[in-house]
């Protein structure tokens, strides 16, 4: 039952709804509101969805290493393991202290929530303007990267590098839109055919050259490598800062780590049991298949350089891509690049790499949605789309995405310099949040048992916070002038512009608290109806407001032709309109001016009486016949609105051109159902309405 004095109406389907058919055939059925808990994800699906950015990451993590190891050459290959096992241990013990958060914030606020709950608005809008910046980058990675996959499948597709990019990204953005349970099983066949490739690859590439005569070996392994200018002799500080550099690199392993946090929401009862359980195994499997390719790549003694014509030996340097460190593999490891199963694993690292980015898909949204609540971005990004998804953030981030890809023509190398930034400091800013949030929870717990699980996530927290504060000061100072400087730059506009948005909203608020005299009724109502000609919209508009029972009506003309405005006052007296017709003098033939002082007269005179003001206006059913109808109206209706007590009412007359048009965008003739009904087509055209 509803409340007294409140009467619920059913939504019934139109036949306007026949236009929404394009969208109905590229997104799917709109789905109801009561139907949300149907969206909720198992662990099965989840684990694809938020995990696939971390899974993947390991197509690139061990690249980004080589890269920066080979400028100098290949006499600094022997750090990799070592860096190698120092990102495990970062991972292991971001996932472990992740852990915490959803278990403590599950309404998927994730670091954004903590550091807001725990640190203040500061915090929380520097962590939101992180992540902000990290899901744009997260995309525009992952998808230049799967492009990089497939060139090196194809490499004659080099030349349609941004083009392919750009479309993967509208691909990806459509798939979110039809809805989070379709995009699940969408993304979990491809991330799951890409684990298990990359684990086959590893342990038959492993066992190939640990027990056999026929060791994997790459196809660059034959080439040298001129080291970069200055890096021919490295020591000392020189040396710390350039495994520092490489350590920094190797930490885009960790990306995506925080999608779960974000997205606890989105999964089946338990969330936070089963966030947490999806949160450990995306860990496991991440810190499995990411140590794996690095140990088959230093087997296979893998070259990979920032610069092609740094390898000496690559032929055609200048044109031919290098393959990735991923292709280099699955061609050593399954019998060279015209295998079925080198062609398998490029397919499937591809795929996993681009919809890699569905987990920033489904973060930016849910992030953009929470900080749209707190009034920190605008309300449009709050409102959930047919699909039950938040649209309007899908759309924004896929245009952002495709922005970057297209003004960094696809490369991952520059792209991924201004990588981590964003992602480093939500986790330190987040994990000390937690660290406070468990004090507080000390303070208020007596229970011996509960204190000693507070205190060992405190420890774990407070480690995780020590070790990603520093990584985040590293990649700082090892990535500023490759990139990372514009991250650090676009960060404060973002947070300026979220305290200017919540500026604004608490504003409006403030002005629209009700008070005394929100609730006291005018002294009177004064109905003035503009008039043009004496015509049907003319006489319809003075009937309307005839009904609505004015203290006063004032029918109300421009004097802008001398001859017209006497013709009109004689049809007006032919007519026997009972309603007095005023005339304004206009001059300088202006029509808005004088009708905008008039009323201002009205409301000086009366401060509390209400002014409505009635305007005809022509429907039209073509668009070029707005540009020759409804100009003064446009005109009058913009500056009206401004004016304080004074209310703005349009009568429409519908001309023929728009009879049978509706929400549908159908011209003229009969509408839709018509001549089911038996109608002829001047039946149906007589009766517009059916």
């Amino acid at each position: 039952m509803g409340r007294p004095g409140v009467r619920t109406i059913a939504a019934v389907p139109t036949l306007s709804d026949l236009g929404q058919l394009p969208k109905r055939l590229l997104l799917g059925r709109a789905v109801r509101s009561d139907r949300a808990g149907e969206s909720l994800l198992p662990k099965r699906l989840a684990l694809p969805i938020f995990a696939s950015d971390p899974l993947s990451s390991v197509a690139y993590a061990t690249q980004e290493i080589l890269i920066v190891l080979t400028l100098a050459g290949t006499a600094f290959l022997f750090l990799a393991p070592w860096l190698a096992i120092a990102v495990v241990l970062l991972l292991a013990t971001v996932v472990l202290s992740y852990r915490q958060v959803v278990r403590a914030y599950p309404s998927g606020g994730g670091d954004y929530e903590v550091a807001f709950k725990n640190h203040g608005q500061f915090a929380g809008l520097t962590v939101a303007s992180a992540l902000l910046v990290d899901y744009v980058l997260t995309v525009a990675v992952s998808v230049a990267a799967g492009t990089d996959n497939i060139i090196s499948a194809f490499p004659g597709l080099n030349q349609h590098r941004v083009l392919i990019a750009v479309g993967l990204v509208a691909l990806l953005a459509a798939a979110n839109l039809r809805g989070l349970r379709e995009s699940g099983r969408t993304f979990a066949l491809p991330t799951y055919l890409f684990i298990t490739g990359i684990l086959v690859m590893i342990v038959t590439g492993l066992v190939r050259d640990l027990f056999t005569d026929s060791p994997v070996v790459a196809e660059t392994a034959g080439y040298t490598v001129t080291p970069e200018p200055g890096f021919e002799q490295l020591g000392g500080l020189a040396l710390l800062f350039f495994a520092l550099r490489a350590f920094a690199s190797g930490c885009t392993a960790l990306t995506g780590v925080e999608a779960i946090a974000n997205g606890v929401p989105a999964f089946k009862p338990p969330k936070s049991r089963n966030a947490a359980t999806t949160l450990a195994l995306m860990g496991g499997i991440a810190a499995v298949l990411f140590s794996g390719v690095t140990a088959l790549a230093l087997a296979a003694d893998v070259k990979y350089v920032e610069d092609a014509c740094d390898l000496q030996g690559f032929a055609d340097c200048d044109t031919e891509p290098q393959r990735t460190v991923i292709a280099q593999l699955a061609a050593a490891t399954f019998g060279g690049d015209t295998s079925p199963l080198f062609f398998a694993i490029q397919a499937a690292t591809a795929l996993v790499l681009v919809l890699a980015a569905n987990t920033a898909f489904n973060g930016f949204p849910l992030l953009g949605s929470v900080l749209a609540q707190d009034r920190f971005m605008p309300r449009q990004l709050h409102t959930r789309g047919d699909k039950l998804v938040y649209s309007n953030g899908i759309l924004l981030l896929a245009g952002f995405a495709a922005l970057l890809l297209f003004a960094f023509d696809a490369d991952v190398n520059r792209l991924i310099q201004m990588y981590i930034v964003g992602v480093f400091t939500s986790f330190s800013i987040g994990q000390w949040g937690m660290v406070r949030h468990w004090n507080r929870q000390l303070q208020t717990t007596e229970d011996a048992d509960a204190r000693r699980r507070i205190r060992r996530s405190q420890a774990i927290n407070t480690v995780g916070g020590s070790l990603t504060s520093v990584v985040l000061v590293i990649i700082v100072v090892t990535k500023f002038t490759r990139g990372a400087w514009l991250v650090l730059l676009v960060m404060p506009v973002l947070f300026l512009l979220m305290k200017a948005i919540n500026r604004h909203y608490s504003h409006v608020a403030e002005q629209l608290v009700p008070d005394t005299d929100s609730r006291t009724l005018p002294s009177k109502v004064h109905a003035i109806v503009l008039v043009s000609k004496v015509h049907k919209p003319t006489l319809r508009a003075l009937a309307f407001a005839r009904a609505t029972r004015p203290d006063v009506l004032t029918a109300l003309t421009v004097n802008v032709d001398d001859a017209e405005t006497r013709a009109l006052q004689a049809q007006w007296e032919k007519y026997d309109i009972p309603v007095p017709l005023t005339v304004l003098e206009s001059p300088y033939r202006e029509i808005t001016r004088p009708v905008l002082d008039f009323v201002k007269g009205i409301r000086r005179d009366s401060p509390r009486e209400l002014v409505v003001v009635f305007v005809p206006q022509y429907v039209v059913g073509r668009w070029w016949e707005n540009v020759l109808h409804n100009q003064s109206a446009l005109r009058l209706r913009a500056r009206l609105q401004f004016q304080p007590g004074v209310m703005i009412t349009t009568v429409p007359w519908q001309l023929e051109s728009s009879v049978g048009r509706d929400d549908d965008g159908r011209g003229g003739g009969p509408a839709p159902g018509d001549l089911r009904r038996g109608l002829t087509t001047d039946e149906a055209e007589a009766t517009p309405y059916g």
